[in-house]
């Protein structure tokens, strides 16, 4: 703000006294839309004017579409980027050893049920059984194995829960 004015109101009141002292105002005026003079802040001659004084500093070079971009372009730091070496592939995941258990019976074991067993430690199970081998924990290559062992505990705490004597 300079003297309560914005700098672009001053720039604004300094253009239009400058074309007031300009001898071919009515020339210029000419280009202006009747009736709209008042309500606008600038005219196309006043925007021609800013346009000129702004271009003079940028080369004739990145005037042309897409042309800036090549101008500040590294070709030394995108030749390095090529160059570089590929990294090798991950290695390939290992199996765990539990998720290679999918008989019933190893589940089973794994899992303990016993007779004195409740719903709250058949819950418990199901949910410490299920976040060791949840098959969205595990790689993609061993997810039907997971999934099935999912299945198969699954099955065998349902069926010890309506095993379960009813109060």
């Amino acid at each position: 703000m300079l003297f309560g004015q914005s700098v672009f109101q001053s720039v604004l009141e300094r253009l239009k006294a400058e074309d007031e002292t300009d001898e071919d105002a009515e020339a210029r005026a000419a280009h202006r839309v009747p009736g709209l003079g008042t309500g606008l802040a600038f005219d196309v001659m006043a925007l021609d004017v800013m346009a000129l004084d702004v271009m003079e500093g940028v080369s004739a070079a990145s005037q042309r579409v897409g042309q800036a971009y090549f101008d500040n372009l590294d070709l030394d730091a995108a030749a390095a980027i090529a160059e570089e070496p590929a990294t090798a592939p991950p290695p390939e995941p290992v199996m765990p050893d539990h998720l290679a258990r999918i008989a019933p019976e190893e589940i089973a074991a794994e899992l303990a049920i016993a007779a004195a067993d409740t719903q709250q430690t058949l819950n418990e199970k199901r949910r410490a059984f299920a976040k060791a081998n949840h098959p969205d924990g595990v790689a993609e290559p061993f997810r039907d194995n997971a999934n099935r062992r999912m299945m198969i505990a699954n099955l065998l705490i349902d069926e010890a829960m309506r095993r379960l004597p009813h109060s």
